[in-house]
């Protein structure tokens, strides 16, 4: 398939950044929807959008073959009733919006890949979850998360493929929880967070944007993929590693009564660091995407030492 025309929503966070450097060099032309002022740089546009309402910004929705979106607020915060109703209508406003703008639309994006979250998924320390067996979990990022997809899936697109990126935490130098968790560790604060055993879910920059680009080419992909490397660790492990890959020979472990009162001053909930995520990439793999970075050794290495 050949891509003359991205749209992506919501694109000036860490992931929009990267999807934006990796395609304009590809593309002919990205349109990103913000709610920033109308401007250009190079091959891409930025068109200005309030993530709810429909507006001039629908008109290149037209002949447009890949629709991306990642808007939403963060949930790096507290979760108060404010903040919890943001996060759930920035997510549900948006999807809703561009898939009506899309059925208006005479020639529609061939694909829409929306956002969603591996979080979906329950705590699992037992066993490793994917899209086929994985068991939904309870809780305020759950409800978000079932809320946004069904959202999604209930919007008839009928000329446009659809495809839910369950997305796990996404490791690269540009921005996200590398620069935080490396100064954590050379800071002598690297040990194990609460009992440690709660399991990370992450993918390599380059691996979140090489399954974009074969979800986009794959035109049978549709539904629901996880994001995710196929080697999920305990954090315990996953902490050592870094200290290793950094050189640091002390890390001070966390424990959940410090992480609770370190998240209340910092404007942020324990659950981003405590709650287990043993996610697994089955359909990717399944479809052969082969990951050039399928461990937290050769993620690490990668990005740690260039």
């Amino acid at each position: 398939m050949k891509i003359n025309k991205l749209i992506l929503a919501g694109g000036t966070g860490f992931l929009g950044q990267a999807i934006i450097e990796r395609f304009s060099k590809q593309q002919r032309e990205i349109i990103v929807f913000t709610r920033g002022g109308n401007r250009k740089v190079g091959n891409t546009s930025y068109v200005q959008w309030d993530g709810k309402t429909f507006g001039e910004w629908t008109k290149e929705l037209e002949d447009a073959d890949v629709l991306i979106n990642l808007t939403g607020k963060s949930v790096d915060c507290r979760y108060n009733e404010k903040n919890k109703a943001e996060i759930i209508s920035s997510r549900v406003d948006s999807t809703k919006v561009l898939g009506e703008a899309i059925n208006k639309t005479n020639n529609p994006p061939k694909v829409w890949l929306n956002s969603a979250s591996a979080t979906i998924y329950r705590d699992a320390e037992d066993r490793a979850m994917d899209e086929f067996t994985g068991e939904v979990g309870k809780g305020f990022s759950v409800e978000v998360c079932q809320i946004w997809e069904k959202t999604f899936n209930e919007i008839n697109n009928q000329k446009t493929r659809k495809i839910a990126m369950r997305i796990s935490m996404v490791i690269g130098k540009g921005g996200g929880v590398l620069p935080v968790m490396t100064k954590l560790v050379k800071a002598g604060l690297g040990g194990k967070m609460g009992n440690g055993k709660q399991f990370i879910s992450w993918i390599h920059e380059e691996d979140f944007l090489k399954a974009i680009e074969h979800l986009i080419q794959d035109e049978k992909a549709s539904g629901a993929y996880n994001f995710a490397a196929p080697n999920p660790l305990p954090n315990k492990e996953f902490m050592a590693l870094m200290r290793k890959q950094i050189n640091v020979k002390i890390g001070l472990p966390a424990m959940k009564w410090m992480l609770e009162i370190g998240a209340f001053f910092i404007k942020t909930e324990t659950e981003l660091i405590l709650k287990s995520r043993r996610v697994v990439p089955t359909k990717l793999l399944k479809e052969g995407f082969v990951f050039k970075y399928p461990t937290v050794e050769e993620t690490l290495k990668n990005l740690c030492e260039n």
